[in-house]
């Protein structure tokens, strides 16, 4: 496979002062546009493909891939982050970390469907605050059980969010007298996923960026921070024509993983699900082919406008999809295709050549990195770290650098509760080579995952007497960060006496 970033640097190259950057992104009143997905399995991205080795670039088959050149375009002049973990591989926990800089358990959005405390500063807000117009547009899931519920009423600094809807994977849109709402209805009156008969205009990915297109119009004379939320690849599989059709010659195998268990047997939370079905799959491909062929109208757009050399363009998603991995599809695990998200920024002022990035880095530190590239002081401290001066070229990549990933949990699980059957609880440290992977259920054996001779995550190395000085690091790593993050997951469950037996 030709790979085109062969000759690029896997360290961060020095380009150029961090904070000089932040000065000249600020002075410049650079304009902001983020395309977040849902869903969405990083394999399915040229430009992540091309990084890895054929066994994991091709995971349903040789040949069974789908391009994606407009995304693969920002990735080659701009930089594409390897290691880009959700903090909480769930769409709503972790838009709240991506959302506010932190833990989902600190945000009040433990799990899907419950609102986000009200007094969250998000990076939105800061943008406001210095003088830019905040557009949202798309998926939102952080205003509680709202379906689909347009506009909520809590913007979070997201001035124009005519368009921000708060949950579903709505297929068809249309725009109404009374605004927005969804195209495809039942009998009954109530919306609901059909995509019969959705075009150009209508179908949600294309009708979103369309809005989005008309909002950076808009406000071109102004700085904009205007992010893009893609309810897409997320189930259900569907999409319009002719993307529907477009991969049917594609006979897409079961991934390595399905059939193989490797010598662990099954931990409570890799809950096995159901069969592989390529139909599905040739979907799914198919709505990644749309999202691309949007971001290239996105982009197109910015050029046309004079606007595209002062914008700083980021894509990623909130968390990925197995799709068909470990015999399970979809997210909530943390194996790499389930929480290893796509991240990738452009700017010519930024990035003067490609950059390939191993820095660890998670959605919890999006805000607190997204404000030091602009030089913007928060209000409200952040659990996660501004990373900008890594992806500035200020600091190289830490080896020994750890971040944090934890499992949905129902509200207040974990107030002095010992008991935590039936849940799939778990929480992780993980660094550029390991996870550590613990749960509070009784009887389960934790984790530990070697990335370097076990890509494929088949195999548990926790007892093995050769990772003992890695697993008793980590478990320090761990501890800590139950303490100082408040998280009672690890300081007040079995998790605790584990991580304390492991401590050296």
């Amino acid at each position: 496979m030709k790979n085109p970033f062969i000759s690029y640097t896997l360290a961060i190259t020095a380009l150029c002062p961090s904070f000089a950057l932040s000065q000249k992104l600020a002075d410049k009143k650079t304009n902001v546009l983020i395309i977040m997905t849902d869903e969405h399995n990083l394999r399915t991205l040229g430009c992540h493909r091309d990084l890895m080795p054929p066994a994991q670039a091709e995971v349903w088959g040789p040949g069974n891939i789908v391009e994606t050149p407009h995304i693969d375009a920002l990735a080659k002049d701009g930089l594409i982050a390897l290691s880009c973990y959700a903090s909480s591989p769930i769409s709503a926990p972790t838009r709240s970390c991506f959302q506010s800089g932190l833990y989902s358990h600190n945000t009040g959005v433990s799990t899907n469907n419950l609102p986000m405390k009200r007094d969250i500063e998000t990076f939105a807000q800061v943008f406001a605050d210095n003088g830019y117009r905040t557009g949202y547009i798309g998926k939102w899931h952080l205003d509680g059980p709202g379906r689909p519920q347009w506009a909520p009423e809590d913007k979070f600094g997201w001035q124009d969010n005519r368009y921000m809807f708060n949950r579903g994977h709505w297929k068809k849109l249309k725009e109404t007298d009374e605004g927005p709402q969804v195209a495809a209805v039942s009998s009954d009156g109530k919306p609901n996923y059909d995509v019969d008969g959705a075009d150009e205009k209508s179908f949600t990915t294309d009708f979103l960026c369309d809005r989005a297109i008309e909002f950076m119009r808009a406000n071109k004379e102004n700085p904009f921070c205007c992010m893009i939320s893609i309810p897409d690849p997320h189930g259900p599989n569907t999409v319009r024509a002719p993307y529907d059709t477009i991969f049917r010659h594609l006979r897409f195998k079961e991934p390595y993983t399905y059939g193989e268990r490797g010598d662990h047997g099954h931990a409570a939370w890799e809950r096995i699900e159901g069969g592989f079905d390529s139909r599905q799959m040739e979907l799914y491909f198919g709505m990644v082919k749309c999202i691309d062929d949007n971001v290239g109208k996105v982009v197109d757009f910015l050029q046309l406008e004079g606007l595209y050399e002062n914008t700083l363009i980021i894509f990623t998603a909130d968390h990925g999809d197995l799709c068909g991995e470990h015999h399970r599809h979809d997210k909530t695990v943390p194996y790499e295709m389930s929480a290893r998200v796509p991240f990738i920024m452009h700017n010519p002022a930024l990035f003067k050549k490609p950059v390939v990035d191993k820095t660890l880095f998670a959605s919890v530190n999006f805000k607190p990195t997204l404000l030091g590239l602009f030089g913007f002081e928060a209000r409200q401290k952040p659990d996660g770290r501004d990373m900008s001066a890594y992806l500035a070229g200020k600091k190289v990549f830490e080896k020994d650098a750890v971040i944090f990933m934890r499992s949905p949990t129902r509200l207040h699980a974990f107030e002095g509760a010992e008991d935590q059957e039936g849940h799939l609880y778990w929480v992780a440290a993980v660094t550029s080579r390991y996870k550590l992977i613990v749960t509070p259920n009784k009887g389960e054996t934790p984790w530990l995952i070697d990335l370097k001779k076990d890509p494929f995550e088949l195999h548990n190395f926790y007892s093995d007497p050769a990772y003992a000085e890695v697993v008793s690091r980590l478990s320090e790593k761990l501890w800590e960060y139950g303490q100082t993050s408040g998280d009672k997951m690890v300081t007040r469950s079995k998790i605790k006496d584990e991580l304390m037996r492991k401590i050296k």
